[in-house]
């Protein structure tokens, strides 16, 4: 089955490509979509619809979309739906790793959990799932893989980062994995 994935984000391409290999999953450059389909929902379900359904009406063919947060306890669950851009514009990793370590530096409280929202459509139904991934954020970065804050958060019974651990590990463990885990129940 083909469906194109609705994000211009080479990391998260890889990651549901090496998650659905028996789906042909497409970019929004592989079907000419050059868009910056706009994020404005209040959650992480009205994102990943908007996203989802914007491919579907201009392209007219199957499709997925994510929206992703983090959620830190101490800080009442932010940065939740504006967990990239938190730290403001342009869109910049490392100032919302910075901005969440200065955030929780007086925290002794530094649970935290990742969210992720998938939408399917397929022909005229739209399907959502849902992964959570539960953890806490660490005192520094640590590792040089992932992306985001894969830095800064270390997974429930693990004792590395997501950048520490091998990507064939976080693939099978992260709150996107087990979206599209469930994703593939609907598939």
């Amino acid at each position: 089955m083909k469906l194109v994935f609705a994000s211009n984000n080479a990391h998260k391409l890889q990651e549901v490509r090496a998650i659905l290999p028996e789906h042909e999953i497409l970019s929004l450059e592989d079907i000419g979509c050059h868009a910056d389909i706009p994020e404005t929902a209040d959650t992480l379900e009205g994102n990943s619809l908007i996203k989802a359904q914007y491919i579907y009406d201009h392209y007219h063919c199957d499709c997925l979309a994510d929206d992703t947060g983090l959620e830190i306890e101490a800080l009442g669950n932010q940065p939740g739906v504006r967990t990239a851009r938190w730290a403001g514009e342009p869109a910049n990793p490392a100032n919302n790793r910075a901005k969440a370590l200065r955030e929780l530096a007086d925290q002794t409280n530094r649970n935290a959990r990742f969210r992720t929202v998938i939408t399917l459509i397929r022909g005229c139904k739209v399907e959502q799932v849902e992964g959570i991934v539960r953890g806490r954020i660490a005192e520094a970065e640590y590792g040089n893989g992932g992306f985001g804050y894969d830095p800064l958060f270390i997974p429930e019974g693990y004792d590395r980062t997501f950048a520490e651990l091998p990507a064939e590990l976080k693939n099978t463990i992260s709150h996107r994995a087990r979206a599209l885990q469930a994703l593939k129940q609907l598939l």
